[in-house]
């Protein structure tokens, strides 16, 4: 397993595995024989492995998948589920803020995050690949908030707060509320999905997407990941004002001076993310 030449290195995961394919890392939930899905370990170690993204400056993009056909089928039954009807308040609470904790970690990168979803991804499966910048599924993908079906609520790991922003206030609810699939045909339809692609293609999608960003100003991508989540809970006078100090930051890097001095010289213009 090939890992990041920065601080990945020395964090080979337990609960899943990590490639770096040039400037672009690949994490993929490798539970397959059912459906991938996750436990009180992979939860945290999740967690951990994508604050440590922060600080791997080498990893320009990430692709997260799931192995064997499936995206992630959300948390163990008998892992995790079981035991949580046994804990008491304190523990309880511990656990859901950690989950909290995944997703945080995932918006806290600057890396963009692309999920390549095919078959089920559901539960918190469902919501790493909502909480993803961008999202290819296939035909085959059936995304479901599937937490009413077990008596939890719908509001889950920040699902009241992105999934109306995502596909509509009224789908999110009808969702939510009966936790049944979306397709993927509706996923496209409803903005859910970026693009379909088949099964044998869904992943190499992703991954190109992945390598055109981060062969991107990475710098810039970076401060775009973080306005489109700032910008959430600004008013609109805010916001531009907000941008007018992000531009004025890229416009100090390397970046930028390198696609003026492309431009006129009529090349297409490289660039290294400083």
């Amino acid at each position: 397993m090939k890992t990041s030449r920065t601080t990945m290195a020395g964090s080979t995961p337990r609960h899943f595995s990590w490639r770096a394919e040039g400037k672009v890392g690949v994490i993929t939930i490798d539970r397959p024989d059912k459906k991938n899905p996750l436990t009180f370990d992979s939860y945290a170690e999740l967690r951990d492995f994508f604050r440590a993204l922060q600080y791997a400056s080498d990893i320009k993009a990430i692709v997260l998948t799931g192995a064997g056909g499936n995206f992630c089928s959300g948390g163990d039954v008998h892992e995790i589920i079981g035991p949580l009807t046994k804990m008491a308040m304190p523990e309880l609470m511990d656990f859901t803020r950690m989950t909290g904790d995944l997703i945080k970690s995932m918006r806290a990168c600057p890396q963009p995050v692309i999920s390549a979803i095919d078959g089920v991804c559901a539960g918190a499966g469902a919501m790493l690949a909502l909480f993803s910048d961008l999202r290819y599924g296939t035909p085959n993908a059936k995304v479901a908030f599937l937490f009413t079906r077990v008596g939890l609520a719908g509001c889950d790991m920040g699902a009241c707060a992105m999934l109306p922003r995502v596909i509509g206030q009224g789908r999110a609810a009808e969702l939510l509320y009966s936790g049944r699939s979306m397709s993927g045909d509706e996923g496209l339809a409803w903005g859910f999905f970026n693009a379909l692609a088949s099964t044998e293609e869904v992943f190499e999608r992703a991954m190109a997407t992945a390598r055109s960003l981060a062969d991107g100003p990475t710098f810039a991508h970076g401060m775009t990941k973080k306005m489109l989540q700032q910008e959430w809970a600004v008013g609109i006078d805010e916001a531009i004002e907000m941008e007018a100090q992000a531009q004025a930051i890229c416009m100090q890097t390397k970046d930028f001076h390198r696609a003026y001095n492309a431009f006129a010289a009529k090349k297409k213009p490289v660039f290294e993310g400083d």
